[in-house]
């Protein structure tokens, strides 16, 4: 019993350390002509991490504005 406790606690905390990819989808749209650019890239971590800096990519200048999203 003892072991299969240990066992299992050790799955679990193996379970919520693992890294993981995530895709980072970037939008870029130039407010003027509507043109817009797509980009998306690959984070490799956990999920708050990687939310944290796909979000930081964000970022707006003049006309241009460009939001990053966790999909």
């Amino acid at each position: 019993m003892k072991k299969t406790l240990i066992l299992g606690a050790f799955a679990s905390l193996m379970m919520v350390a693992c890294s993981k990819d995530y895709s980072c989808k970037c939008v870029t749209v130039e407010s003027i002509t509507g043109a817009s650019n797509t980009q998306t890239t690959t984070i490799t971590g956990k999920k708050k991490d990687a939310t944290a800096s796909c979000e930081a990519q964000s970022a707006t200048s003049g006309t241009i504005t460009k939001t990053c999203t966790i999909q």
